[in-house]
């Protein structure tokens, strides 16, 4: 009975490697619904790369968290459970300061100033990677981060004891320094913490609030344009390696594609779906002299801090970004 359960193994994996020959299908989880203009963005890739290799590679995409929740995501690229996988680049801020280099209030506030830490920060990271056996394919920003709150903010005096959605330790730390109370929630959970008193303010980008129907819950967003960090598209190295030449040329030109194709849709992102946070009668304000100082003020202090953590890495990075 061994013998034939083991032939039987051994030629259901032989005729599974015969028919990969002929097509393979990556498997790719990610954190954002369907709607989410990065998700979009992955959907276009995927034809792409479809595309260009005539139906040989498929990627097949698992939107909202449904085949790993966000956290576990690198890990399941990391160890070959998925061939790629994209998440929030700062939530890896605990195995290294760098990754979370683009969620540092005020660092970089503007999509040129993204673009140019993104440049200091992609050959930190794409070291840091090849260590755990992955490998960048595309890096693509989120709209400036804005502040949501059900009562007008016009100091970080206002901000104290909010109950206040953090979703990495970067912002953690920044909403300890203004006094509140951080509790992790991920994207699909914010109506729900709003709506049961879990948390009473946010940082998030125009997008995020407009796919949570914040008008729901609040009624302020005030546009500090604190960062605009970055989800990322890696891919396992080794089933990369795995893949013949033609195949692998055509999913980086794919991926080259997608981050050009999805900058440009942040900043359209940006535009459209702050006047849609208007247009439902939420009140989109400009921050006061005094809030812009203040959280300013933490802003610097985070950066000296992060510094000390971030080592040779985050020297290097910030060197590159600020020459």
């Amino acid at each position: 009975m061994g013998f034939w359960t083991n032939f039987g193994g051994a030629l259901a994996v032989a005729l599974t490697t015969a028919a990969g020959a002929q097509a393979e299908t990556w498997q790719m989880p990610t954190p954002y619904p369907d709607a989410t203009f990065h998700t979009q963005n992955d959907m276009d890739f995927a034809k792409d790369v479809a595309k260009a290799t005539d139906g040989k590679l498929e990627i097949k995409i698992h939107s909202a968290g449904s085949l790993f929740k966000h956290p576990e995501i690198p890990r399941a690229v990391r160890s070959g459970q998925v061939q790629i996988g994209e998440f929030f680049l700062s939530i890896m801020n605990n195995d290294n300061p760098a990754f979370g280099a683009d969620s540092l209030p005020f660092l970089a506030t503007s999509y040129d100033q993204a673009e140019k830490l993104w440049t200091a920060q992609k050959p930190v990271i794409e070291k840091l990677l090849e260590k755990q056996g992955m490998m960048v394919l595309y890096a693509v920003p989120w709209p400036p981060q804005g502040l949501y709150t059900k009562k007008p903010i016009h100091s970080v005096k206002d901000l104290a004891g909010l109950k206040f959605r953090s979703y990495n330790a970067t912002l953690e730390s920044f909403a300890k320094a203004a006094g509140m109370a951080p509790t992790q929630v991920e994207v699909p959970d914010i109506p729900q913490a709003f709506s049961t008193g879990r948390v009473e303010a946010m940082i998030t980008s125009p997008s995020t609030g407009v796919n949570s129907k914040a008008w729901d819950f609040l009624s302020y967003y005030t546009d500090i344009q604190a960062w605009l960090p970055k989800n990322i598209v890696v891919a396992n190295k080794r089933a990369f390696d795995h893949l013949p030449k033609d195949e692998q040329k055509a999913v980086l030109e794919a991926a080259a594609k997608a981050q050009t194709r999805g900058w440009e849709m942040s900043k359209k992102e940006t535009v459209e779906q702050t006047k849609a946070l208007a247009a439902h009668g939420i009140h989109v304000e400009k921050p006061t002299p005094e809030l812009e100082k203040g959280l300013k003020e933490i802003g610097a202090k985070m950066l000296t801090q992060w510094k000390q953590k971030a080592g040779a890495e985050g020297a290097e990075l910030l060197k590159a970004y600020q020459q």
